[in-house]
């Protein structure tokens, strides 16, 4: 997007939504990454012999997705100051996460964007991303983008 301008963060204002398929491979490949060995996340058996449908999504994976998420649709240049979510649904294999968001607050030193990544069974992920401002007057920390 050489010579575009990030767009003007504004309380009320909605970020594009975006879909992503969650596969076995997501779920057992990030949970590794993250160094998550529990068995739950990358072990079908032991996952239903705990009680669950099947492997599924660790929070680590669920926190990098909302980081994501802010920023590919606002800019790898965003700085995030902080995140804070809450688990809901668990989110399986085969099933697809749809992330939505929306600014609720914007002040010279940062911006606020309620983050939620639904699944079919529910909210899976709910929560805050809070960016800094640069003090840009609500642009996001988000200059002109290479």
């Amino acid at each position: 997007m050489s010579g575009t301008t990030s767009p003007t963060l504004e309380v009320g204002t909605r970020l594009a939504e975006w879909t992503l398929p969650i596969t076995p491979t997501l779920v057992v490949s990030t949970a590794i990454a993250t160094r998550d060995f529990q068995d739950v996340h990358h072990d079908r058996d032991r996952a239903q012999a705990a009680g669950s449908k099947d492997v599924f999504v660790n929070i680590l994976t669920s926190t990098a997705l909302c980081e994501r998420y802010v920023t590919d649709r606002l800019g790898p240049q965003v700085q995030i100051k902080g995140i804070a979510i809450r688990l809901g649904a668990p989110a399986y294999p085969y099933d697809t996460f749809t992330f939505t968001g929306e600014v609720t607050e914007v002040t010279d030193e940062h911006a606020v964007i309620k983050v939620v990544g639904a699944v079919s069974l529910g909210d899976h992920v709910t929560g805050t991303v809070t960016i800094g401002t640069g003090g840009t007057g609500g642009t996001g920390g988000l200059g002109e983008q290479a």
